[in-house]
């Protein structure tokens, strides 16, 4: 029977959040995912859940979002899964606290493509900025809200 509380989904690879989301979700009593294409290490705690998926392209997008509710939470930097969390009426947030929303979804995908693009035909380099201890307090603070959104329904 699934679970009519809202859990939060972390497209682990390569997020640096990862703690930050544990503290928070354990303080609120919501159930984390991490689902990664592996090399996490698995916790004890029995609200933490690990998922390895095969190391394809997008099997962990593929994997949230196949079980995604509504009034989940996504936390990723991949905005095609934000995309598909905000279409099944699920929360998605970045690392650095950047919420995907209706409003916002189709911008942050226009400007996705476009640099994809720019990159592709050499006009900008690939490089992402830092993550900044700016970007995790942010991250804090949107995640303690979303959380808090969520549980109301």
């Amino acid at each position: 029977m699934p679970s009519e509380t809202p859990e939060i989904y972390v497209d682990a690879d390569a997020c640096p959040v990862k703690d930050e989301v544990v503290k928070v979700a354990q303080r609120h009593g919501f159930v984390v995912t991490f689902v990664s294409n592996g090399g996490l290490r698995p916790s004890r705690d029995p609200m933490i859940r690990h998922v390895v998926v095969p190391k394809s392209a997008d099997a962990a997008d593929d994997w949230i979002a196949d079980r995604l509710k509504p009034g989940d939470i996504v936390v990723t930097s991949d905005v095609p899964l934000a995309a598909r969390t905000v279409e099944k009426g699920a929360l998605a947030i970045a690392p650095t606290g950047r919420l995907f929303t209706e409003e916002t979804i189709g911008m942050a995908v226009a400007m996705r493509d476009l640099k994809q693009h720019l990159r592709e035909t050499g006009e900008i380099k690939g490089y992402n900025p830092g993550f900044s201890a700016r970007d995790r307090s942010a991250f804090l603070s949107a995640l303690d809200s979303l959380i808090r959104r969520a549980a109301r329904g």
